[in-house]
């Protein structure tokens, strides 16, 4: 068995000027080689998502304020990007484990398809790499921020304790891709955790543009709109929103439904008489 240290990418959806994305990496240094990919600017929103017009440039990063020396690079393109890039040019090996984030904001509910943070996890999974997406809650006026107010630490620590599960264990159990770790605002190194489900709840909701004419400049907003204790007790929502614990929800990759195939099958052929038994 080989004695050489893991390699561990990092990237997020912040960008790489981000300080959850550094405060994540430096939990981690003391367990395996650092390797940082990240875009160069804010990339929030881009789910898993591959532009064309990204133009794939790597530039070398040094954070001035980081406590060790790592090997970083701002990527010209999306948290998915970042992953690609990390994998298939920067990394001298296969890493043993990705983790994105932390990210500025929770990425709960159904909403974590929107989620660049969650996007680049995904997209490290389907390398088949165990992969964390890491969120910290907090107030919606700091979400596009690099803010040093806010206090990764909890976070970071969650972060270390369930990578390091996925390191020593990397065969997770069938159909579960990716850990989303969900950390709410105000947590501590004490704070509980529990296991949960995606709600379906919505929890961020897009605003009306406000302009004179349709060819003046409108962008989309968003603003909280959301009632944790009505979404589903078991959910991710429920659990960081409404009960203040920090959320591990098990992701796959697998997007099928989990209807009953067969009965799909007969209500699309238009069998009429369907009686709930196979033949």
């Amino acid at each position: 068995m080989s004695e050489e240290r893991p390699l561990i990418l990092f990237t997020n959806d912040d960008g790489i000027a981000s300080p959850g994305l550094w405060a994540v990496a430096e939990a981690f240094a003391d367990v395996g080689d650092i390797l940082i990919a990240a875009p160069r600017v804010q990339q929030s929103g881009m789910g898993r998502s591959l532009p064309f017009s990204s133009e794939g440039r790597l530039i070398a990063y040094e954070n001035p304020d980081a406590k060790f020396a790592y090997r970083a690079y701002a990527v010209d393109g999306t948290p998915a990007q970042s992953v690609q890039h990390g994998v298939l040019e920067l990394a001298d090996r296969r890493p043993a484990l990705v983790v994105s984030g932390i990210n500025y904001g929770e990425n709960t509910g159904n909403g974590v398809t929107i989620s660049g943070t969650v996007g680049a996890a995904l997209e490290a999974a389907s390398f088949g790499i165990p992969a964390l997406a890491v969120s910290q809650g907090m107030n919606i006026d700091l979400h596009m921020s690099y803010s040093r107010d806010v206090d990764f630490g909890p976070a970071a620590a969650f972060s270390r304790q369930f990578g390091d599960r996925l390191l020593q264990h990397p065969s997770q159990p069938d159909d579960v891709d990716v850990l989303k770790i969900e950390v709410p605002k105000g947590a501590t190194l004490q704070t509980a955790w529990r296991v949960t489900r995606l709600s379906r709840r919505r929890v961020y909701w897009p605003t009306r543009p406000e302009r004179v004419a349709f060819g003046d400049i409108g962008r989309l907003g968003y603003h909280y709109d959301a009632d944790p204790a009505k979404a589903e007790p078991d959910s991710d929502v429920y659990a960081v929103l409404h009960d203040g614990v920090v959320s591990v929800t098990p992701i796959s990759l697998d997007l099928t439904s989990r209807t009953d195939l067969f009965r799909m099958r007969q209500i699309l052929a238009g069998e009429r008489h369907y009686t709930g038994e196979r033949p």
